[in-house]
């Protein structure tokens, strides 16, 4: 049967809807919505909804679908407007309509089912209606109520950004969505304007807290706000004037709730979750969050499943959809990093920041667009942006892909073996530009586990030499590249299928650190290394480099990330030292340095070094992104050809933010601030990211580890599937023949006609 009676906190698009679904699945229920405004109140002023959200309301609710049908404007232009230059991508398709005529279309409908809607009427509190209804929908916005009254159960976290954002609106249409950025003596402001009827326009003026302040917002009453806003932006206007529907500054204030219901007291819209503008998702995940929430209801035997089945079938769809908005709003706050950008990629970028629109995608929506993009780039005719060479030194990647270092504790002694032939020889056949080794250790003490390989005996020197060689003859193109590194306080462990981080039974050697602080509970606690034990270690490094080289490796990496020796000496969580090595950036950077300086000094002046860093600990107090900057120049300052920039695993009690292509942010802020080479990690796993990070500027090179793993000839596959045959990457002689994808079956088989009844 489901709830009969129904509360609804809140009159806006997703209380609405709810509430007509609710009353349209079963007329028997008594619903009320509560809300405090007036009918024709409201913020902003133009809605956009996508084609999926469209068809939903249409399976749902033909009569809104054809309501909302007849009002819409539709359009498919993005432009683009950057320093006078406007380019313009195609293809993308956009509804949008007024959300005041949005909320009288819902109005009219649930007063059509039979709906009872209070306005100018406060909700009582959720607490008390739940207790003489079957079910209470808090949709009451960002600042929710209901959902600050019950924070115990729904336990938010509410996050405000660094932009400053007004809505308002001009009295004309834009032909295309329309992005614009004013350079001003206070710094980058950022118009993002659609239209949402005929002879209206939404436009939203945002910028950082900063520039806001410096520009002297702070001081200003609305209306000359708004009139400030319209001089700025006067071209794009066309010199028209703008209007407010009380508008005002805000900041954006990102919502996650650990759980949406509480006893019968469910959260939809913004109360949930919230979104970020740029994306134009918040009335639209309103909306499908009221679509999921009706179906469960009508679908579970009881309130209690359906409030969980809502909650797991939305959670994993919202999560992605902030996760696109997060990228999207950093990308706007930090868009003076990509400022002086040729404006074609600097759009390309734009278009591209959520990663919702990809490289490949674009080039299906706009082919036009995205050729004119690869040719500034570089790319020959045919030739996707993965494919283009780089250059470090006199080492010339052919492609961009990197086999990133991954620690297969296999080696015995210290020494690789044929598992190690079998499994770099592989990958150096599978056509990428760059393999990596795991991280070879620079002594027995340095080593994270029995299992890990090392450089300081010369029968693991010739060892190495044998993997080069093979990759070198075989694979010839396919450059080698060695990942030097010491364990610190993370060594003496398992191997990583016996227990991951813990520390051995039995066989255990003594440990060395910045400072004498165990990894985490039940870890050994290092020994805080002396003046005279740097220069030991430091020589360790050297020795190993030298080895290196004779062993023909192309490229030498520094391992100064997740938690291993220099990485602890970089992080304030580990490195809590009071001599010349601790306290200030530039302090714990010295040890780091001074061991780059060192290996540099004995690595071949021809041959690239890179530095990997971990760019943020993902812990309060630890490194930041502002110290990964410092950090990368610094190394860049001494000789860095290129910083590989990975995250995190330096303190065991870290909170990462996964997710797809998580890392390149940090990546991103390296590259466009220092204007080193940067190389990108992290959830990177299709050649679409590939192609997309690199093209938008914010990456050199994408080092992939897992896919690696999975299909060993990943970068040959990638060539094949997107008809690339160039000398970016070559399939080996006696594997040319698998360079079609093999048929998986009859194609040719007659299809019936007929079906004929019993």
């Amino acid at each position: 049967m489901g709830p009969l009676r129904v509360a609804v906190i809140g009159g806006g698009p997703g209380g609405l809807y709810a509430a007509a679904l609710l009353k349209r699945l079963d007329p028997r229920r008594d619903i009320t919505v509560w809300e405090r405004n007036a009918p024709d109140d409201t913020f902003g002023f133009g809605v956009v909804l996508s084609d999926e959200t469209l068809g939903g309301i249409e399976h749902a609710d033909p009569v809104v679908h054809a309501a909302l049908q007849a009002e819409f404007v539709r359009w498919d232009d993005i432009d683009v407007v950057h320093r006078g230059t406007r380019h313009t991508s195609g293809g993308h398709g956009f509804a949008a309509l007024g959300r005041r005529r949005l909320l009288e279309i819902l109005h009219e409908r649930c007063r059509q089912l039979g709906v009872n809607l209070r306005f100018r009427s406060p909700a009582p509190p959720a607490a008390d209606l739940a207790r003489d209804h079957d079910l209470v929908v808090a949709a009451d916005g960002v600042r929710s109520a209901t959902r600050e009254s019950h924070a115990d159960a729904f336990r938010p976290r509410v996050e405000e950004h660094r932009c400053r954002y007004i809505w308002l609106a001009a009295d004309f249409a834009f032909d295309a969505f329309r992005f614009e950025t004013a350079e001003t003596e206070h710094g980058v402001m950022q118009l993002h304007g659609y239209p949402y009827t005929g002879g209206d326009s939404t436009v939203i003026v945002e910028m950082r807290e900063e520039v806001w302040r410096a520009a002297g917002f702070d001081a200003l009453d609305a209306p000359e706000s708004v009139e400030r806003c319209a001089k700025i932006f006067t071209e794009a206007l066309g010199g028209r004037a703008l209007r407010s529907n009380n508008s005002a500054w805000t900041a954006f204030r990102t919502v996650v709730n650990e759980k949406w219901s509480h006893g019968n007291i469910v959260l939809v819209g913004d109360s949930a979750h919230t979104a970020h503008f740029s994306i134009g998702s918040g009335t639209k995940l309103a909306v499908e969050d009221a679509l999921a929430l009706a179906a469960c209801l009508q679908e579970q035997p009881t309130t209690a499943d359906a409030l969980a089945a809502y909650e797991e079938e939305r959670r994993p769809v919202v999560a992605s959809t902030q996760r696109a908005a997060r990228a999207s709003l950093e990308w706007f706050e930090n868009i003076g990093l990509y400022l002086d950008q040729p404006a074609r990629q600097f759009a390309f970028n734009l278009l591209t920041r959520s990663r919702r629109v990809t490289h490949d995608n674009l080039r299906l929506r706009d082919p036009r667009f995205t050729e004119a993009v690869e040719r500034d780039f570089g790319c020959p005719p045919g030739t996707p942006p993965m494919f283009t060479p780089l250059s470090l030194r006199d080492l010339t990647l052919r492609n961009r892909v990197v086999v990133s270092p991954m620690d297969m504790y296999s080696a015995r002694a210290g020494v690789p073996g044929d598992f190690h032939l079998v499994h770099l020889g592989a990958r150096a056949l599978g056509g990428a530009g760059l393999v990596m080794t795991e991280m070879v250790c620079v002594s027995p003490e340095g080593r994270i586990t029995p299992g890990c390989g090392g450089l300081y005996t010369t029968e693991q020197a010739a060892a190495w030499r044998r993997i080069t060689d093979f990759a070198h003859t075989q694979a010839p193109g396919t450059a080698v590249g060695v990942q030097l590194g010491h364990s610190g306080r993370k060594g003496s462990t398992k191997l990583m299928w016996e227990g991951i981080d813990e520390p051995l039974a039995e066989g255990n050697w003594p440990l060395v650190a910045a400072s004498p602080l165990p990894y985490k509970p039940g870890s050994q606690t290092p020994r805080e290394l002396t003046r005279g034990e740097l220069a030991d270690v430091r020589e360790q490094f050297t020795s190993a480099a030298l080895r290196a080289a004779d062993a023909g490796f192309d490229l030498l990496e520094l391992h100064c990330a997740h938690g291993y020796l220099l990485s602890g000496f970089l992080s304030p969580l580990s490195n809590q030292r009071t001599d010349a090595y601790g306290g200030p950036l530039a302090n714990r950077l010295r040890f780091p340095l001074e061991v780059f300086d060192a290996v540099r000094d004995v690595w071949p002046g021809d041959r690239p070094m890179t530095v990997r860093i971990s760019a943020t600990d993902w812990a309060d107090g630890g490194t930041d992104a502002s110290d990964a900057v410092e950090i990368a120049r610094a190394f860049a300052a001494h000789g860095a050809d290129a910083i590989d920039v990975s995250t995190g695993q330096v303190v065991a009690d870290e909170k990462p933010a996964y997710g797809r292509s998580y890392q390149v942010p940090f990546a991103d802020r390296i590259r466009n601030e220092t204007g080193i080479p940067v190389i990108s990690v992290g959830a990177i796993s299709s050649w679409d990211d590939v192609n997309s990070l690199i093209l938008a500027g914010r990456t050199d090179l994408c080092a992939l580890a897992r896919p690696h793993l999975y299909d060993p000839h990943w970068t040959l596959h990638a060539a094949a599937e997107q008809g690339y045959t160039g000398p970016g990457v070559a399939w080996p002689k006696p594997y040319e023949a698998g360079s079609r994808p093999p048929q998986t079956g009859r194609l040719d088989a007659p299809k019936p006609r007929l079906t004929l009844g019993g």
